[in-house]
């Protein structure tokens, strides 16, 4: 059974003027519910994640200014978001929700959360409506569990996955893979494992062959025993902050390869959403949902 993390809060946590890149939070599981595709059944909230959990990926002065409510005006600029506990437990819930997707994962070799991708959050700033990394947090808590010894993060948004780059700059266990817009934020850019920018206008051929001849390679190299990918929409041409020409078709041919090498190689994924900042809500919310569809034809 595919499982999928989703709470209202994950849609609701902002003042009316922070809500549209929200709104796609529900949007997309009540699309899914219209079709068919799904049903509540699939659905599950999860709890906030456990603060101790939070401290094997967050530094905890970081931490405690986010608890606390006591984060500077300049780094909660910098966020995008003005600090709040509801937003707070909202990024609790969230990386809760992808923690949960991994055990999931292990059962049905696929899970989704509805939110996150939340890959700008280092382990000492917020950044670019990210303010906890829910897949560093994830990766983490697997290491620390001893569910897995080698994990592989393919982060496909447009936008450098910088914050997880940062957390596991040291660490041999996670090997990070961005492949991004390279004239887009964020405009310092850390170091993955493998970085692949890609210039401005890059469009359906040549995003689909890089991918397809660099993802294979990856994890024969790499050996990966679990993964996480971070399926952002933000790739699409009609993105406003995008600066890619990728079509729709062309987006979901992206996911269609990576579950497909998920899935071939026997090998646990979980999904974050990642961005999405189309001007029409509707071409976010179809290519988010073409992610969901891909999934369960290869794997239900």
């Amino acid at each position: 059974m595919l499982k999928i993390a989703f709470d209202p809060i994950y849609a609701h946590p902002l003042p009316e003027a922070h809500r549209f890149p929200m709104l796609k939070y529900e949007l997309i599981p009540g699309q899914l519910l219209h079709e068919g595709i799904i049903s509540q059944e699939n659905l599950f909230s999860p709890d906030p994640v456990s603060e101790e959990i939070v401290l094997w990926t967050h530094e905890q002065t970081y931490w405690e200014q986010l608890r606390d409510l006591t984060l500077s005006p300049k780094d909660q600029r910098r966020t995008g978001f003005p600090l709040s506990a509801r937003l707070v437990e909202r990024e609790l819930r969230i990386a809760q929700g992808t923690i949960d997707g991994c055990h999931y994962a292990f059962e049905y070799g696929i899970a989704f959360n509805i939110a996150g991708g939340t890959h700008h959050a280092g382990s000492n700033w917020g950044e670019g409506f990210c303010l906890l990394n829910d897949q560093a947090i994830a990766a983490n808590y697997l290491l620390k569990k001893g569910l897995a010894q080698s994990i592989l993060i393919v982060d496909l948004d447009v936008h450098q996955g910088n914050g997880t780059t940062q957390i596991f700059e040291h660490n041999p266990a996670v090997f990070t893979f961005s492949m991004h817009g390279d004239k887009n934020f964020p405009f310092r850019k850390e170091r993955s494992d493998l970085d692949i920018p890609l210039p401005d206008d890059t469009g359906d051929e040549e995003f689909l062959e890089i991918l397809t001849k660099t993802l294979p390679k990856l994890i024969a190299q790499q050996k990966p025993d679990f993964i996480f990918y971070l399926a952002g929409v933000d790739i699409l041409a009609t993105d406003k902050l995008g600066k890619l020409k990728v079509s729709k078709e062309a987006c979901k041919a992206r996911d269609q390869f990576v579950l497909e090498q998920c899935k071939l190689n026997n090998i646990p994924v979980q999904v974050s959403m990642g961005g999405g900042y189309s001007t029409d809500i509707k071409d976010i919310v179809e290519a988010h949902c073409n992610t969901y569809r891909v999934a369960i034809d290869l794997y239900f």
